[in-house]
């Protein structure tokens, strides 16, 4: 099937599929599973993912095709996003054939949902100062520790988790990670709640939890290598959409502020027209970062770029959205004022937007690197938060 038959047949299922707008019966959390499962079984869950462990073994046209027919609908899968741009193809690289078969599939079917386990109180950008040990006990592994501002953990049946497994040797080379299960005796989620008034964040306590050794995924002490291809989709997930559905509901996209503002004035069309430029050079470079990655071509450093791209486009397009808008639009429940003050997140989710600046004049720009300390030093002698 052609890439353009492909998005019209995407089409037609979206429509006859996709739930009414507004529907406020039943658990939101089983419709989406319900509709994750239908999306699965009609061919739309996983396009790209080998055949192998549950995907379509399908092409990058494919999955553009089906992004292209998603965009005018709003898909109930936002539950599923770090599983399906995170914690599954981090599994699908690094993980052992038992883990791909046991996990993938029930997680592109949305029969389980998934969590990413990695910031601490102390240690945000900074992840590798995390304290969250785990223990070696014959064939398990012992954790107890803390994290937080993790999406969906309170609908999580499985996370995965970075942790700490060696104090002497430097932070970055004594972590190892592992796949947890949610709903362990030991396991304590508290939803957090931001100043939207929602719970997108919760933290996350570990009590004597115990973790199968064949739930470590990699080898032990070589963590970090695993938690760099997770960072790596993260990025490149976050800066492509994956699991946020399209644009139609979003009172800030370019296509609603046409409805909404005064287009006869140039001034409010020059900025218009600069919020579609941005988007479409986004749209463009992850376009070309799709491209790569299915010839073979991992984008490495540049998802950052794309994440950090992502972030000030929507940083720019909330405040524009509210200037052209009014200081209304910020009080009284009106709908921009969910998306200005979700809009700062996306700057600190995934790496701050100084950290993805780090990381791209260091490893895509080759600029001289920041002074860093001495990184021989066991993370037991290091004051925990420095840029080792």
């Amino acid at each position: 099937m052609n890439p353009a038959d492909y998005q019209r047949a995407a089409r037609d299922w979206l429509e006859r599929n996709v739930p009414s707008e507004g529907r406020a019966d039943g658990d939101p959390i089983a419709q989406a599973k319900d509709f994750m499962a239908r999306l699965y079984d009609a061919g739309y869950s996983g396009i790209t993912w080998p055949e192998r462990w549950g995907g379509q073994g399908l092409t990058q046209e494919e999955e553009r095709a089906f992004a292209a027919a998603a965009r005018d609908f709003t898909l109930p899968i936002y539950v599923f996003s770090i599983g399906l741009g995170m914690t599954g193809p981090t599994l699908v690289d690094r993980g052992t054939d038992a883990q791909r078969e046991r996990f993938v599939r029930p997680l592109l079917r949305g029969e389980e949902i998934w969590c990413q386990l990695f910031s601490e109180p102390g240690a945000g950008s900074d992840v590798a100062s995390l304290q969250t040990r785990a223990e070696r006990d014959g064939d398990d592994w012992i954790v107890n520790g803390q994290k937080v501002w993790t999406s969906v953990a309170q609908h999580a049946d499985w996370g995965l988790l970075l942790a700490r497994t060696n104090v002497d040797v430097p932070k970055h080379k004594g972590l190892t990670m592992f796949v947890v299960d949610m709903h362990h005796p030991g396991v304590t989620v508290r939803p957090l709640k931001d100043m939207s008034g929602r719970s997108n964040f919760n933290e996350i306590f570990f009590d004597d939890v115990h973790i199968p050794d064949e739930h470590r995924v990699g080898d032990v002490d070589d963590g970090w290598s695993v938690a760099v291809t997770t960072l790596l989709h993260e990025r490149l997930s976050i800066s492509a959409g994956v699991g946020m559905g399209g644009q139609k509901d979003n009172p800030a996209s370019l296509e609603a502020l046409r409805r909404t503002v005064d287009t006869s004035d140039p001034l409010v069309r020059d900025e218009l027209v600069e919020l579609h430029i941005r988007s479409r050079a986004l749209a463009l470079f992850n376009q070309r970062l799709a491209q790569e990655t299915e010839a073979g071509v991992f984008p490495g450093a540049r998802g950052s770029a794309a994440k950090l791209l992502l972030a000030e486009l929507t940083l720019y397009q909330a405040d524009l959205a509210t200037r052209l808008a009014g200081p209304e639009s910020v009080v009284g429940g009106h709908p921009l004022g969910t998306v200005l003050s979700t809009a700062p997140g996306l700057a600190l989710g995934g790496g701050t937007n100084e950290i993805m600046r780090n990381i791209v004049g260091d490893r895509v720009l080759n600029l001289p690197p920041e002074p860093r300390v001495d990184k021989t030093v066991p993370f037991k002698d290091l004051k925990v938060g420095t840029q080792a």
